[in-house]
């Protein structure tokens, strides 16, 4: 690869630009930014000083950014780290990922608390880290304080979470933070599921089972917490996310939330475009997420609202734990008290490339629902997310043609545990870029590059 002492040129016959997938080279500078994109045509007016790096017909498009990685330290280091998060990110074409305010000790949910996530941070990252703000009751006071320290976003469950350290909100949490945030270009990310009080699940019912786990989060936990977020986002002028859909049911109150030109978007996850739960066996934790991975047919109606723009992107909610938590021990198998979360953050290129081109998606669509929408959301998009001339020369260079299966030597996080072990994906990460150095090659890392972003909220 090209070293660090000249201006290096990346070039293929297949760059992702605003006009397609072209022959093009990208120029990128000492500073790790983007000089200049060159065309076809004047890839043959190159000054001597410039190292080329000819990738032939592999694809550069712009590095992935995942806007929904929990990498849970400090506090649960046991769980996932940077330094493992942050290199199965690389190995997957991600150069960007944003840490959620939960499952670390302490939560993100205080300036200090955030510093004392920055430095844990230090000197472990492999690709570049931005952190989410939590909403919990009683911190509103906080969140400006945040904002300014360069915070993302925030989140905030209406649901209980799973965690002791980070409680549920009401809508009386929810509004006071809403009316902190206005004026500030933040955003606040929705866990989108209400405890309706009912009772879903019998004494009776074999909870190995993964319908009984179904049964236990319908989808109008998901319809009911989102009306709640459409019309509060309706109300204040601030924007609005939800996290990880699965329920399809919800789509209509999202569609017309948007038609009526509330602030929102909204994600779904790899999973719930990849997953069924008809294909799901019993006893097998490594599925389990909240809110559950749903139908074969729902499954088809998320690809459906990705066209149609009631979806705005794609992330991995990345949420690994111990072994011992997911219950994989034989003859534990508890669906409804084992640890919900999947891990998947360096195969989401992949995942979504052999789903996506079944259903004649192009590698444009890739990189606007895994890179740029992303950016925008985060704040990021005055560095991240696209291939433009003053942008960070951030880009993945993959083969959508190649094929491989997921092994556990290949993994990269910290448990090898994931649904996905042993399928066949297509689209293989050949290099990583972060600021024009590369940071994955064929298997290999360089030591961390990694920084950390600031999101634009906190710049202005």
């Amino acid at each position: 690869m090209p070293g660090m002492s000249t201006r290096k040129l990346f070039r293929s016959k297949k760059v992702l630009l605003e006009d397609g997938l072209q022959e093009a080279g990208i120029l990128v500078g000492q500073e790790g930014k983007i000089d200049r994109i060159m065309r076809k045509h004047e890839l043959e007016t190159l000054q001597k000083n410039v190292e080329v790096f000819d990738v032939g017909t592999l694809v550069i498009m712009p590095g992935l950014v995942d806007s929904h990685v929990h990498v849970n330290e400090p506090g649960r280091t046991e769980w996932e780290g940077y330094w493992t998060a942050t290199r199965a990110a690389a190995a997957g074409g991600v150069t960007t990922i944003a840490d959620m305010p939960l499952n670390s000790i302490p939560p993100t949910t205080t300036k200090k608390n955030l510093e004392t996530k920055m430095i844990a941070a230090e000197g472990k990252m492999h690709v570049d880290v931005a952190f989410w703000g939590g909403v919990v009751p009683g911190n509103q006071r906080e969140l400006k304080d945040m904002v300014k320290a360069g915070v993302v976003g925030f989140k905030c469950f209406l649901c209980p979470s799973g965690v002791d350290e980070f409680p549920n909100v009401t809508k009386q949490d929810v509004e006071a933070s809403l009316k902190e945030l206005e004026g500030t270009n933040s955003v606040l990310a929705f866990h989108a599921e209400c405890d309706l009080g009912e009772e879903h699940i019998k004494s009776t019912d074999n909870r190995s089972e993964y319908q009984t786990f179904l049964r236990s989060r319908p989808p109008k936990m998901e319809v009911a917490a989102i009306q709640l977020i459409t019309q509060l986002c309706s109300k204040y002028s601030v924007r609005c996310h939800i996290v990880h859909l699965s329920a399809a049911e919800a789509l209509p109150l999202v569609r017309a939330a948007k038609s009526s030109g509330a602030h929102l978007t909204v994600e779904t996850c790899h999973h719930y475009l990849t997953l069924n739960a008809e294909a799901i066996p019993d006893s097998a934790m490594q599925y389990k997420c909240c809110p559950p991975v749903r139908s074969l047919q729902n499954r088809e109606r998320l690809w459906a609202a990705l066209v149609s723009g009631e979806l705005d992107m794609v992330v991995s909610d990345h949420s690994p734990c111990t072994p011992e938590l997911k219950q994989t021990k034989e003859g534990e198998g508890d669906f409804l008290s084992a640890w919900g979360g999947i891990s998947s953050l360096q195969f989401g290129l992949s995942l979504f490339w052999t789903e996506a081109r079944k259903r004649s998606f192009s590698i444009a669509d890739v990189s606007r629902f895994l890179s740029h929408n992303p950016s925008k959301l985060c704040g990021l998009d005055h560095a991240k997310g696209q291939l433009k001339e003053g942008m960070d020369a951030d880009f993945v260079i993959w083969d959508p043609e190649a094929t491989f299966k997921v092994e556990k030597s290949i993994i990269q996080h910290k448990h090898k545990l994931t649904p996905y072990l042993g399928k066949q994906l297509d689209g293989c990460v050949i290099y990583t870029i972060l600021r024009g150095r590369t940071v994955y090659q064929n298997g290999k890392f360089s030591p961390p590059l990694g920084q950390l972003v600031l999101s634009s909220a906190s710049l202005n």
